[in-house]
């Protein structure tokens, strides 16, 4: 049911909101000074469980310009090669914007700051601090930095739940709930940076948050979303039992780890790169062994040994909380939802086409990913990003006292035990239906089942919001029938021929009620 606006116990005014309290929300917030910012916080931040660390060329053997032929190779030809090159050239900078900020990062022998390998990488360039807690450094840097920033206002238990426009469609504020209090937020700028969908799946490497919000938030008020069919399932969440999924760093596999089968048979033998093939590559083995009934294991023993939990303490806590030693126990693994390579289209300054909004971080679909993430890139397109979206918004001067046209929200009477049932439907159909590998008939079940829970007007907003990202990205992956990069389908038409490129024009643009795709002639 909808039901018009009612007036909100409190209001505030500000320069910008910030929607998302991560890596790209903070790095936006700190980079905006001296305007006035308000952050909203709501649930743990994505970056604080990101093990795997930062990629940056920083090596003497290494340059921007490798770092970017390698994202290009992982992301399967989808890579706009221009954001590839400008954000790998930031790289370096951020490293020292981040030790500025009082990150410190790990060091080799030499005293310098150690690069680690990881897969699809062609140049140790991964650099981590605290052995695999790397994203729990970086939150606490940038929380602590902003903390102690004059300009930033933070809160905390904040849900975004509506985009208010004018009446010319540009932002005018934004809605919060803080706990069963209804605030508005007047405001000409809004930045979203709420992470990504890992939480629609039943298996999840993300936080329970991560449900996509951002994305309903933005298409509700016509914001273009691309890419969406492109979700990136790491091959090495624990499968311990846990939900979500403890994860098994790409690192893990970096510093000699191997994948076995239940007979101790390596899994990953014959296909190029090994355990360190691209990672969609890896998923779709894994769980090729496991849909035949068989078992993966990680297997650390002769690699690292007695010296994994010193190396991967994070990895190690979660292994002793299961009865597992990694120094003398293989860890069984299985493929889990791990970042979302689509999102909103956004340009180089993080604009949506909507005035007045912006992304940055894994809500946004930068072109920097293409069909599959390159390991570790996350953190670093977040934190470049966010400050290539500070700099936009400080060089406009939007206009803040346009009239807000308030939408009708919606509300619903499903008590706490239907709405977790109705969760739990969609996240085992996301899992089953728009998993590692997809087809037609599965895609339209999904479709099918989303639309209806967004309908009913007896659930309430957040799970009629979960349902809509759920069905866009069970259409854009129904729209797209060939297989490339992490979207694999089943029943994928004939393959391109051998060195012909893929098709760089099928790109979804789902809008709030329909949706299409623009598609070059097939090569």
């Amino acid at each position: 049911m909808f039901t018009p606006l009612d007036p909100p116990i409190e209001t505030l005014t500000t320069g910008v909101v910030v929607v998302g309290a991560g890596a790209a929300g903070l790095a936006t917030a700190l980079n905006l000074a001296p305007c006035q910012v308000v952050v909203l916080a709501h649930g743990p931040a994505a970056t604080g469980w990101a093990q795997g660390g930062i990629a940056a060329a920083t090596g003497p053997d290494d340059s921007p310009a490798f770092h970017a032929a390698d994202t290009a190779a992982a992301g399967a030809g989808l890579v706009d090669p221009l954001v590839a090159a400008l954000v790998t050239a930031a790289g370096p900078g951020c490293i020292d914007w981040l030790q500025s900020a009082g990150v410190t990062f790990d060091r080799g022998t030499d005293g310098r700051p150690a690069r680690g390998l990881e897969a699809a990488h062609g140049r140790a360039r991964i650099l981590h601090a605290g052995g695999d807690a790397t994203g729990r450094a970086i939150l606490a840097a940038l929380t602590a930095r902003a903390a102690a920033a004059p300009h930033i206002r933070r809160l905390d238990n904040a849900e975004a739940t509506a985009l208010l426009t004018d009446a010319r469609g540009r932002i005018a504020g934004i809605i919060v709930d803080l706990t069963g209090r209804r605030l508005m937020i007047r405001t000409p700028a809004v930045v979203l940076a709420t992470g990504g969908i890992g939480g629609l799946y039943a298996q999840s490497t993300n936080p329970p948050g991560a449900t996509g919000r951002g994305l309903a938030l933005a298409a509700r008020i016509g914001a273009r979303l691309r890419d969406l069919e492109f979700v990136q399932f790491h091959p090495t969440a624990m499968d311990l039992g846990g939900d979500p999924m403890p994860l098994a760093s790409e690192a893990i596999r970096g510093a000699g780890a191997v994948l076995i089968d239940g007979a101790g048979r390596p899994v990953m033998a014959g296909t190029p790169g090994g355990d360190l093939a691209p990672r969609d590559v890896v998923a779709r083995q894994v769980a090729a062994t496991i849909d035949a009934g068989d078992r993966v294991f990680l297997d650390a023993r002769a690699a690292i040994g007695p010296g994994f939990a010193e190396r991967f303490p994070t990895a190690a806590a979660a292994c002793r909380t299961a009865g597992i030693d990694p120094a003398s126990q293989p860890i069984p693994v299985a493929p889990a939802a791990h970042y979302h390579m689509g999102g909103i289209a956004v340009d180089l300054a993080g604009r949506t086409g909507i005035p007045g909004l912006w992304a940055a971080g894994e809500v946004a679909a930068t072109g920097l990913h293409g069909a599959n993430r390159l390991a570790s890139n996350s953190l670093l397109e977040a934190l470049v990003c966010g400050g290539w979206v500070a700099r936009d918004i400080l060089s406009t001067s939007p206009d803040a006292r346009a009239p807000v046209i308030r939408p009708a929200l919606r509300t619903g009477r499903a008590g706490t035990g239907e709405g977790a049932v109705a969760i739990g439907r969609l996240r085992t159909a996301m899992s089953r239906q728009a998993g590692v590998l997809r087809d037609a008939a599965g895609l339209d079940q999904l479709i099918s089942l989303a639309a209806a829970m967004e309908a009913d007007p007896h659930l309430p907003a957040a799970i009629a919001d979960r349902a809509l990202v759920c069905r866009l990205i069970a259409e854009a992956a129904r729209n797209r029938p060939d297989s490339i990069g992490a979207h694999q389908r089943a029943d994928a038409t004939p393959p391109r021929p051998p060195g012909a490129p893929p098709c760089p024009c099928l790109i979804s643009l789902i809008f709030p009620t329909s949706w299409w795709s623009r598609s070059c002639a097939r090569l």
